[in-house]
């Protein structure tokens, strides 16, 4: 499996998945950590995968994303962007929103 084949798989298995540096509970930038206050804040579970830890994918996912940094959220197989985007949505209600409106979606469909 390529690198790209794998990012694609891990977007499309995981409705909430923050590619961040480091782990939810240990981040290892502020962006992260700012980034997983935000959508813990949210209340839902989120996939996350450490770029630290997975180099391939570090490198690959900027060009796959269009996206150069670093952590960067995806819901529902879309990019929502990086940490300014996510407090921003997070302050304005609109990733709460959001993520309840994806989330309950997925659950309609599998009752």
């Amino acid at each position: 499996m390529t690198t790209i084949e794998k990012i694609e798989r891990q977007i499309k298995e995981n409705l909430i998945l923050l590619y961040m540096k480091g782990l939810p509970k240990f981040p290892r930038c502020g962006f992260s950590a700012q980034a997983v206050q935000a959508i813990s804040a949210c209340g839902e579970r989120f996939a996350y995968v450490d770029i630290l830890q997975n180099l391939d994918i570090r490198s690959e996912l900027p060009k796959y994303a269009n996206w150069p940094t670093f952590p960067q959220l995806w819901i529902d197989g879309e990019l929502i962007g990086g940490c300014n985007i996510i407090i921003e949505m997070y302050q304005q209600g609109k990733l709460q929103q959001l993520i309840t409106a994806t989330v309950n979606k997925y659950r309609q469909s599998t009752t």
